[in-house]
């Protein structure tokens, strides 16, 4: 049985902000001289999601011979694993990892789950059968663009709120969240690649100067940006 899980692998060509994922669940299935190959994709945030679901099938599909997966996480596809559940080493997980690639996807697992049906496929027929039942299922799938973000907290007192609101308005920044209570607080999501700029036009904005004079000084009395950590299997998509 093959359990392969690595965590230096890149798919893609260059690390970007932008990554590719399915949008929801999806399926396909494949036969092959008697034998079914049902397969699942998800979008998923953590390993834990991603065998929580392995684990639902199995209860799901008890009498079926095989479950075989693989996944891909990290925006460059860097963390992966992939299971054969039984199968000739490299005839299943491999082939669903393959397809994932093929579709330059991360943030998501495909399950095939094999009913037998009877005659023996071979290596070549189990690569064929896993491979293209995971194709089907990612091509049933929608693909969308994410984006990596980084996120921000603003913490300020109610005198700046006029200008934090009209700067964070104008510059069109993605609100996560917002409370008002001792101070106002904003988190906001910006794109990776796009921060250091973005900031600096929101603290011209606040101070009312061009981002050359912004670059020179601090901000406002009373505003406090910090940046937030958060997991990646807590980022929204």
């Amino acid at each position: 049985m093959s359990n392969s899980l690595v965590a230096d692998t890149t798919i893609f060509a260059c690390v970007t902000d932008a990554y590719q994922t399915i949008a929801a669940p999806s399926t396909g299935e494949f036969k092959d001289r008697g034998s079914k190959f049902i397969a699942y994709a998800w979008p998923v945030r953590s390993e834990a999601e991603a065998l929580e679901h392995l684990e639902n099938l199995r209860k799901e599909h008890f009498k079926a011979r095989h479950h075989c997966f693989a996944w891909r996480f990290e925006p460059d596809g860097s963390r992966f694993r992939s299971n054969d559940d039984g199968e000739p080493s490299g005839t299943a997980g491999r082939p669903i990892l393959g397809q994932i690639d093929s579709f330059s996807l991360t943030y998501v697992v495909v399950v095939v789950v094999r009913y037998f049906g009877g005659t023996l496929l071979g290596t070549s027929g189990l690569i064929n059968a896993y491979r293209e039942a995971a194709a089907e299922a990612l091509r049933n799938a929608e693909i969308i663009e994410c984006l990596v973000k980084d996120i921000f907290l603003l913490d300020f007192d109610y005198a700046l709120m006029p200008d934090v609101m009209n700067a964070v308005k104008k510059l069109e920044l993605e609100v996560l969240r917002q409370t008002f209570e001792e101070r106002g607080e904003i988190e906001i999501g910006i794109r990776q690649s796009e921060t250091d700029a973005t900031l600096l036009r929101f603290k011209a904005q606040l101070w009312k100067v061009s981002e050359e004079e912004a670059a020179g000084v601090d901000w406002p009395s009373g505003m406090v940006v910090k940046q937030e950590n958060v997991k990646p299997e807590n980022r929204k998509i």
